[in-house]
Order: structure tokens, then sequence, then C-alpha cells
């Protein structure tokens, strides 16, 4: 994500290396190459020249350390600034009073019916007793769409095919989740190709009917500016309390995300990185912030690990590995888990340093297939005791995984260390480093 603007920053940041200290000259014309930056990745131009003052004013501010390199004290500012723009911190979405009814509006094509599953899938994991709400009238596709998703991850739906009164339609659904207890109901509504008098009215009225906890504006990031228009003319109508950022995996120039807070005054609550259901993640500014610049984003990537982590199963896996019992079917619960966390280029790029260096290389999920098809065509004997793969099975094997016996080798040469390094881990020791 941003990978464009992330270079055209570094570029700027080079113009102040090698430089003894910061001076107007100088800040002057690495910050003019930062704004250049800004607008070409459609931020908008009052928030870009804001941004770059209140930079600028600070760089050769009386509290800037003479000791530090030119180039890394404009990263720390810049970095500072850009999540201040973007809220400063993240702000929780509000769940109460039960049941909490949370309105989702949108254009059409935004992302929004999706957002609706992912929202109720990721407040499920939490233990919350969902309904969705079918409120889109006019397009039957979403209607069934959002059966989908409901089916999908397990929670219940309310929908009235063939219904003509959205208002009425969302207000005898929220009465049945009431009925049945459920403490969280998600409304999805009507979008648009563009913005229409009654699509607002019908809109506002539904809020004003159902008085929801929380109103989010979902806004397809890959539209830059024209999101950020699109959000303050549905602001001005309908005051919602937060943003939803979709399709940040996208070809996305980070436009609407760094200019909208500042234009609509509304935090930014949750971003949405795909289309599977568990890649909603909570908006953090200073996170952010880091990934734009390069920076990895660490504290996400343990979170996503978290999300995953079985402490028993750890408990077992420890001294499974104590003993020197750890297996290829362990092996292969292991890929799978972190399968599970994501994008392997996502969470790659989370790790400092880490981002720039992939970002050319074709990577996702289907590099672990060839992995899992050699295991899955192995004998549970053959998973639990590699020792016995000789050449009459690994040729076996070969044929019914689709690879070949060289695959097959670097597979268990792989187990191996892998094994090894765990076992290192497990029993409190670390692996010697080579020496130079």
């Amino acid at each position: 994500m941003f990978e464009n603007l992330s270079e055209r920053l570094e570029r700027s940041f080079k113009l102040l290396k090698g430089q003894g200290r910061i001076s107007e000259i100088n800040i002057a014309e690495s910050l003019k190459d930062v704004r250049k930056a800004l607008v070409e990745a459609d931020v908008n131009y009052k928030v870009a020249k804001t941004f770059i003052d209140t930079v600028k004013q600070k760089a050769i501010g009386e509290n800037v350390i003479k000791a530090v390199n030119p180039s890394q004290m404009i990263v720390k500012i810049v970095r500072d600034e850009l999540a201040q723009l973007m809220g400063g911190t993240s702000t929780e979405i509000n769940l109460k009073p039960a049941p909490a009814i949370i309105l989702v509006a949108g254009l059409q094509g935004s992302g929004k019916t999706t957002f609706c599953g992912k929202l109720a899938n990721t407040l499920k994991k939490k233990g919350r007793g969902i309904m969705l709400i079918a409120g889109d009238i006019y397009r039957p596709a979403a209607v069934d769409q959002l059966t989908i998703l409901a089916e999908q991850i397990g929670v219940q739906i309310y929908s009235e095919p063939g219904a003509t009164d959205a208002v009425a339609l969302v207000e005898r659904g929220v009465k049945e989740a009431k009925a049945k207890g459920l403490n969280t109901i998600i409304v999805d509504t009507a979008g648009r190709l563009a913005i229409d008098e009654k699509l607002m009215m019908e809109i506002t009225s539904i809020k004003k009917s159902i008085n929801p906890a929380e109103t989010l504006f979902v806004v397809d990031s890959m539209t830059g500016q024209d999101a950020v228009n699109t959000a303050k003319e549905f602001n001005d109508r309908l005051d919602f309390d937060g943003v939803v950022l979709t399709k940040l995996d996208g070809d996305t120039r980070g436009g609407a995300a760094i200019s909208i807070r500042t234009v609509v005054d509304k935090p930014l609550k949750y971003m949405s990185l795909g289309e599977k259901m568990d890649t909603l993640e909570v908006f953090h500014p200073d996170r952010m912030a880091d990934r734009i610049l390069g920076m990895g984003d660490i504290v996400s990537l343990v979170e996503k690990a978290q999300e995953q982590f079985d402490e028993e199963a750890a408990k077992k896996m420890q001294a499974k590995l104590r003993k020197n019992e750890f297996t290829l079917t362990d092996f292969l619960a292991q890929i799978q888990q972190v399968k599970k966390m994501g994008n392997i280029k996502d969470l790659a790029s989370m790790i400092p340093g880490v981002g720039k260096a992939i970002k050319n290389l074709d990577i996702d999920n289907s590099v672990f297939n060839k992995t899992e098809a050699i295991i899955y065509s192995m004998t549970p004997e053959e998973r639990q005791n590699p020792a016995l793969l000789n050449s009459s099975r690994k040729t076996r094997i070969a044929k019914g995984s689709g690879t070949d016996l060289a695959e097959i080798n670097k597979l268990l040469k792989q187990f191996q260390e892998s094994s090894k390094m765990m076992k290192m881990v497990a029993t409190g020791g670390l692996p010697k480093m080579p020496r130079r």
C-alpha cells in the first residue's frame, strides 16, 4: 500500500543526506519535493500546504537537535505530523448502549456490503451476538451478497425480498434483533453511483428512526480526492461518526487516508485490505504513518499473530519440541496457522526494511501450495517419521503431489532446519551466528 508515495518521500529525504545541519534553504528544497509527492498522491492541496508549513516550522525551530542527522530529523517530524494529520490516535467504535446499532453508508461500489460482513465477523470473534440487516432494497445483488456473507461467518440476517420501504424494513429488522436478545445490529444501506437527494433523504430518515450508536461512512480509497469530497457531502447531511477506508490493498495513492480526517473532522476507524472476511483492521494513525514511510508495522504484525495464537496448543508444541517429537503434521499445522494471518507479502512488509526489498516480488500464499500437497501425499506414518522416506516412497509422493524429487528433498531439509531451530528456542538456547 502507498508504494509510490513511500518512494517519493524517500527520495525527498535523500536531499538532506550529507548536510551538516538543517537550514531554511535545504529544508525548503526537500519539503518542496515532499509537497509534490503528497499532491501526486491526491492529497488535498490545502491539507498538503498546511502540512508542509507545519513541518518546516518545526524543523527549523529552536527544539531541533543539532547532533541528529538532518534527514533523520525530517523523517521523524514528517512521521509525527502524518500521524497527527490522520487523527493522532485510534478511535474505538461505540458499542453502547446494548443493543448497539451500527448504520453503514456509502456510495455503490465502495465495498460497503463487504465491510458489513467483515465488521460482523470481527465483532463476533469478540463474543457479540450479531444481526445483519439488508437495508438496500434497490440492488437485489446486495441482499444476496449480504446473505452469503452472513452464512459464511455464521451470523443472523434480516431481509425482506421485494420490500419497497427501506425505513420500515430496517425498523422491523431492529425489532426482531431485540426480540432475539442480540446485542449488535449492523445495518447495510443503499448505495448510489453518485449522491442524489432521494438517497440522502432515505439514509437520514433511517438514522432518525433507529438512532444508531455509530454511523460509519465507507470510502473507496482508490478514488483518492473524490472520496474525500463525497465524504464531506455525506457528513454535511448525515453527520456520521467515523470513516472506513476500503481497498487499501489496491493501487491506492493514499490521498484519501491522509486528507479525509482534516476535511471532514471525523476519525478514521477501520481499514479494509482485501476481500476475505478477516482482512479488516482498526485504523491506527501512527502505524499507518510508519507504513507510509517504509518503517514497517511490527505492532500490527504481533497482533495478527496473537489472533491466531492458541496458548494450550503452544504449550503442547513446546513439549513436543523438547522431546524431539516435532513431525511433518505439526509442520503443516504451523504453515496453516501462518496462512490464517493474511497475505504473506503484506505480513512481510510489516517488518521494518523488508517492504522495500520485496516490493517487486510476486509473493502470495500460493507459495505454500506445493509444501501442503507434498505433506498431504504422505501416509500418516511418513509424516510421523520422515526417516521412512526412501527413494520409492519419495517417487510415489512426487507423483501424488505433482512435484519432483528435488522439491521433496528441499522440503525435508527445510523441515529438519526448522525443527532444530524451534528446538533450540523451546529449550532456551539460541542458534550460533556464523562468524564473518
